[in-house]
């Protein structure tokens, strides 16, 4: 099964949205067994959104859009789609009643016509409720193929995608399964792993693949098999997973969910362990808390956070003493660990991390060199910094200092489990 995403809008295109829609669908339907081959973006424009379908159809069994939906004239995808198909546009009663009433719990203003065109529908399409927006969702089948139009904001199209999209791609077709696993490694880059595995790779079976996946300081591998038979799909990705661990077992550090973040995995050992952490943040300015809290669930073990950016914010707030300051520098691991070990008792937590550098462009309070960080970490048992070198790019030295604190805590975390 083959599918292929168009999405609809110049402001995907001119860069001022990033096109998340596209990453959610095909998340979405791999885990049924569809596989994505291509994602079009394309203007609010007839003819490049009849090129579009016209070209996907050709290549795909199931071609999803997204975008160009709402009440506004430069909104082309609906009556772009019943051209297409060469079909008409029609009155849905459902879809008016609905909008209708949006309007009156909502908006409390009387609606107009363009929010009544919303309920204007290809004769030929089965339409798909949208309960959080007044563009409905838009089903339409050519042979054996499926187009389906969806709204382009992600909240709206996310739902539309789980309770209508999803099931309905289930009843239609039958599909192989896909199965993926993830490796984490850390201490070698992606060239070097590489050709570790170079004999690994050749001696794949021809349904596995493996993916390269670096990110900030590791590089994920995931083996990808599809087949008909589930149980023994399973079975021989995981046989490949073995050959992994005999081949990089010096530097795997963890398997994990399929795209599961970091900081998801930090709130779940903390959570299961009925354990709480806390942040003391300088150069990272609030976004080593931003990272965790993004997720949910982190309010079960993550109590809160300081931005301590300046000097005196961590005399006067966190309690650094000014003689260690003075004798270290702001940017020290002393003062890390002090920031650590201070933050762990204002907010009362079993951990604390902290980050304290020089992110540039310039020194700051510090004569230390621009890109020079410290993480410190207080646990149950001990406090302990880190120093880091991460270059001139100030986003760059943020993320990556977010990045190894999250590192340093899980590692702590699960040494637990290995002692």
């Amino acid at each position: 099964m083959i599918a292929e995403i168009i999405t609809i809008g110049d402001e995907i295109l001119i860069g001022q949205i990033v096109d998340s829609n596209s990453a959610f669908i095909a998340k979405e339907l791999n885990l049924i067994g569809i596989s994505v081959y291509q994602i079009t973006s394309v203007q609010d424009d007839k003819d490049h959104i009849l090129t579009a379908l016209k070209e996907a159809s050709e290549r795909a069994d199931v071609v999803i859009l997204t975008g160009g939906l709402g009440p506004t004239k430069d909104d082309v995808t609906k009556y772009t789609f019943t051209e297409y198909f060469d079909d008409k546009l029609v009155l849905n009663e459902a879809v008016l009643k609905h909008v209708e009433e949006l309007f009156e719990k909502y908006k409390k203003t009387p609606i107009s016509d363009l929010n009544r065109e919303q309920a204007m529908v290809p004769s030929k399409a089965k339409v798909l409720h949208n309960k959080n927006g007044t563009a409905p969702g838009m089903w339409m089948e050519q042979g054996k193929k499926v187009f389906i139009s969806l709204p382009g904001v992600p909240y709206e199209m996310k739902a539309l995608m789980e309770e209508e999209v999803i099931p309905g791609l289930q009843e239609k077709y039958d599909r192989p399964f896909i199965y993926h696993k993830t490796i984490l490694t850390s201490g070698e880059g992606e060239s070097a792993i590489a050709n570790r595995l170079a004999g690994f790779e050749d001696e794949l079976p021809s349904h596995i693949k493996l993916a390269y996946l670096p990110g900030l300081g590791r590089v994920r591998l995931r083996l990808s098999g599809k087949g008909e038979d589930e149980e023994e799909l399973i079975k021989s990705v995981e046989k490949q997973v073995e050959g992994l661990y005999e081949l990089l077992g010096d530097i795997i550090s963890e398997e994990q969910e399929e795209d599961e973040k970091i900081a998801v995995q930090i709130s779940k050992l903390l959570t299961e362990r009925k354990l709480f952490l806390s942040a003391a943040e300088s150069c990272t300015g609030g976004a080593l808390s931003a990272a965790f809290t993004t997720h949910p669930g982190a309010s079960s073990c993550f109590k809160g956070g300081l931005v301590s950016y300046a000097t005196q914010a961590k005399q006067e707030i966190l309690h650094v003493p000014k003689e260690l300051i003075e004798k270290y520098s702001v940017v020290s691991a002393e003062v890390a660990e002090a920031m650590a070990k201070n933050a762990k008792k204002m907010f009362k937590t079993d951990y604390a991390l902290s980050t304290t550098g020089n992110a540039g462009p310039t020194k700051g309070d510090s004569d230390a060199e621009v890109g020079t960080v410290f993480v410190g970490l207080a646990t149950p048992e001990k406090t302990y910094s880190k120093k880091f070198i991460f270059g001139n790019s100030r986003d760059h030295v943020v993320k990556q200092s977010v990045q190894k604190a999250f590192e340093m805590i899980l590692k702590e975390i699960t040494s637990e489990d290995r002692s």
